[in-house]
């Protein structure tokens, strides 16, 4: 008999940014690993053409790091085997799952006016919960969605949508943005590390390979 490797779904986790533990429903798995994952570095240098050449070499932090993606979500095998929610409502019930990755709560909502109609000059942003984008043990980082864009491209007799392509724009936080002392920090951290470790597991190359003989 085959045994077939157990396949890991890509997907977010949602943490409680204070203790660091998952919230309630705060696992999202893809229903479908996408096949393709692009991501974009900026380098945050301190050089720049017309700067000091003193700071030609230097960093002043980690990169900007931005991840695209695009993944499909169907509700047809659900649909086939007569799951109540799927026959009821479609993909609605996930689909709003993920677009209250980008909505502050109406609780929040309804607290922030209750604050401004009572005259409190300073409304504080509403803190969203610590995203973690999880793409296996080898890469774990915290995000900022900054895009989230849905198409729905088939619907049931009732006009529920069955069958989406979702489409995620995320930013890398690192320890610039949240500190290090934060749970995200700390998460960054590791994410850093890993990449570190992973680098060392490759041989150096050979001068000779590339034609070089000293500066």
């Amino acid at each position: 008999m085959t045994i077939s490797p157990k396949l890991l779904k890509g997907g977010i986790a949602l943490l409680d940014p204070t203790t660091g533990t998952i919230l309630p429903n705060g696992i999202i798995s893809l229903q479908y690993n996408p096949d393709t994952i692009s991501r974009t570095l900026q380098v945050q240098g301190t050089g720049g053409e017309g700067g000091d050449r003193s700071e030609a070499l230097r960093l002043k932090g980690p990169p900007v790091e931005t991840i695209k993606l695009e993944a499909e979500i169907d509700a047809t095998d659900q649909l086939e085997t007569g799951d109540g929610t799927a026959v009821e409502l479609g993909l609605h019930p996930q689909l709003a799952r993920l677009e209250l990755l980008v909505y502050p709560t109406s609780r929040q909502l309804q607290s922030n006016n209750s604050m401004a109609r009572s005259g409190q000059l300073e409304i504080l942003p509403m803190e969203a919960p610590l995203t973690l984008f999880v793409w296996s043990k080898q890469r774990t980082t915290p995000v900022r969605i900054t895009e989230l864009s849905i198409t729905e491209d088939a619907f049931d007799t009732s006009l529920n949508p069955i069958r989406a392509k979702i489409s995620l724009g995320l930013r890398v936080l690192s320890v610039d943005d949240l500190g290090f002392s934060h749970k995200g920090g700390t998460a960054f951290m590791s994410y850093l590390q890993n990449k570190e470790q992973l680098a060392g597991r490759i041989a150096g190359g050979n001068p000779d390979t590339i034609g070089f003989s000293g500066v």
